[in-house]
């Protein structure tokens, strides 16, 4: 990068909030996907504004120098989301960590977008609140991660995703306006809903620098039971049988074999590794008497569709245990291989035994371990391809598998994306999902915004 543009962005965020050795650098080629681009992505600068005045100057800055600028938050994304382009800018938000309002008497919040996801949740839970989006990465992920990703978790079953609650942003655009969109109150149909656009558009159209979510009361009690099949179709099958049974739970979640045995090697906490499946479900409210009316129901549910065993936590300790053996399924089956290619396919709760069927065929197909995880409450499959990227025979099949896994997706009237993103990992399959029509007005909406594509152009959402 020239040094007087150098110069520039170090008079605007200050020098000290400027990375520009190598090493530093490197550390920002990547993000938690498993792509390595190495070399090629190394950008030309790290930078850390401090508000949104400094955010609006560098990104005007980038228009007149035609430098890219990549917003990145913590990095958790798992789709390439913030993998740089050569000598772009790395905008990193973690600077901007405040939490600005909690106001429970209307029952909403204001953060800046660096706060950490866990970290709010804890704030707004000790004034008897709730925020309920809870991605797996929720220790170390920031809540501008979570609107640039839309992101998800195991409660969205019952209570929805990141964009179910955000009311209102706080936007820098890429040609560095600072914009407002939406407002603090519950109903808003003034104009186009520039909110939603923004949500899930993965650092393309703008960056986000303040949120304002909704709040809701916080369950006084839960129950979270874990249920035990010797086959996993018939795991599959129950979860459209237990919301057939008039029972929302906050959490529903399908593990097979390969993620119960991994998982019980990482965290020793006495899972049943002969299991060929278990179903994680939770139920949440403030009478503890409707959970056990509920758990009862489940539990009948689940056993005449074939369930072993069913096992109940008898306290906060023994449900903690059960969260962390889920909260660790993605390093735990890391350890088998040296490459994870993460793919998150959704599909209705229906179809769930059908999508379970076609991923084991696509497996035996390409040869290839792909366990399946799912959010099952809301059909949203985690099937990782596990595989090892130095060999380049493996990484054909694997590519070769991922087009029959979102080829079957499609097919069966889902979304080759439920939470993760596109990002640059399945930039190519997009146009499968949305049609020429739909590019077209993606396209559109890219160059309104972002005439210079210099706003994360590696995505190619439309440029």
């Amino acid at each position: 990068m020239q040094l007087e543009i150098v110069q520039q962005i170090k008079e605007i965020v200050g020098a000290e909030h400027v990375l520009d050795q190598l090493e530093d650098r490197y550390c920002y080629t990547c993000d938690a996907s498993s792509l390595s681009p190495g070399k090629q992505a190394l950008p030309g600068l790290v930078v850390s504004p401090a508000n949104p005045d400094e955010v609006s100057r560098l990104l005007k800055l980038a228009n007149q120098r035609r430098f890219a600028v990549i917003p990145r938050g913590a990095g958790s994304n798992v789709s390439g989301g913030t993998i740089p382009t050569p000598d772009a800018v790395v905008m990193v938000l973690t600077r901007m960590n405040r939490i600005l309002a909690i106001d429970a008497r209307n029952m909403f919040a204001e953060v800046e977008s660096g706060v950490v996801t866990s970290e709010f949740q804890a704030a707004v839970e000790n004034q008897g609140l709730f925020y309920p989006p809870d991605p797996a990465s929720r220790a170390f992920c920031t809540m501008g991660g979570n609107v640039a990703e839309n992101a998800g978790g195991p409660r969205g079953a019952k209570y929805g995703v990141t964009r179910d609650y955000v009311l209102s942003l706080e936007v820098i655009l890429p040609t560095g306006e600072i914009i407002r969109t939406g407002t603090k109150t519950l109903k808003n149909v003034a104009g186009y809903d520039l909110t939603a656009l923004m949500i899930g558009s993965e650092g393309t159209l703008s960056v986000v620098t303040k949120i304002a979510v909704k709040l809701i009361p916080l369950p006084r009690t839960k129950k979270t039971m874990l249920v035990i099949f010797d086959d996993l179709y018939k795991a599959s099958e129950t979860v459209a049988q237990v919301f057939l049974g008039g029972i929302g739970p906050a959490t529903l979640e399908l593990l097979d074999n390969v993620y119960v045995r991994t998982i019980e090697e990482y965290v020793h906490i006495g899972l049943p590794v002969e299991a060929e499946a278990v179903l994680l479900i939770e139920v949440d409210g403030d009478d503890a008497a409707v959970l056990d009316k509920q758990t009862s129901s489940i539990s009948h549910i689940c056993t005449s569709q074939g369930a072993v065993k069913i096992d109940i936590a008898k306290n906060d300790q023994e449900a903690d245990r059960l969260w962390l053996a889920r909260r660790s399924a993605f390093a735990a089956v890391a350890r088998m291989r040296p490459t994870l290619l993460g793919h998150d396919v959704t599909v209705l709760r229906d179809v769930i035994p059908e999508m379970v069927k076609r991923v084991r065929q696509i497996s035996a197909k390409y040869n290839l371990v792909m366990p399946v995880l799912a959010h099952a409450g809301d059909g949203n499959l985690h099937v990782p391809m596990l595989i090892d990227e130095r060999d380049a025979e493996e990484m054909e099949r694997a590519e070769r598998a991922t087009d029959d896994l979102f080829r079957a997706t499609i097919e069966l009237g889902g979304s080759i994306t439920g939470e993760h993103g596109i990002g640059q990992a399945h930039r190519h399959h997009l146009p499968c999902q949305v049609g020429e029509g739909g590019m077209m007005v993606m396209k559109a909406i890219k160059r309104a915004l972002d005439p210079n594509n210099v706003l994360n152009p590696g995505l190619r959402f439309g440029d």
